[in-house]
């Protein structure tokens, strides 16, 4: 009986360092996704004189983290443009790559998708947002990125 009591009891115990871990792991997932979230909610829309954030473009839900070990994180990013046939969500894609490749201090993986039913053509989009050649691409055409520079400037650089 004794064994038993014993062996339940580590069991316990391990069962709370676990749950512990796993909230210890959360918070920090949490953060981290504020972090980004913090990088990318000032970027400005490009026909408006308004931030994403303002527009309802990004929100703090729209950004998600995860640990691939080895101080490596997923970050998934899905954001809403403001029409379903909006024809700049692929420049606001850019825009957040971008800016975020250039300001998380962290090493990272990056997706970066259109809200599920936000877009007419969300699957182009995503492919187009998500593929680096493409993305090199479109920021040696000097027209975008100009552009680009004037979205993720922040208004006191």
């Amino acid at each position: 009986m004794d064994k038993t009591l014993t062996e339940v009891s580590k069991v316990l115990q391990l069962s709370r360092i676990s749950q512990h871990k796993n909230a210890q792991t959360n918070k920090k997932m949490e953060e981290k996704a504020l972090e980004v979230y913090d990088v990318i909610r000032t970027i400005r829309d490009p026909e408006k004189p308004n931030t994403l954030e303002e527009l309802d473009v990004v929100s703090e839900k729209c950004v998600e983290v995860q640990d691939l070990g080895d101080d490596e994180y997923l970050i998934i990013i899905k954001f809403t443009p403001t029409v379903p046939h909006c024809s700049l969500a692929t420049l606001i894609g850019l825009c957040l790559q971008v800016k975020l490749q250039r300001c998380l201090p962290f090493k990272h993986k990056l997706e970066i998708y259109i809200s599920e039913g936000a877009h007419s053509t969300e699957e182009d989009i995503n492919k187009q947002i998500n593929d680096k050649e493409r993305v090199a691409a479109a920021m040696e055409n000097p027209n975008l990125r100009e552009i680009v520079e004037q979205c993720v400037t922040e208004p006191d650089d």
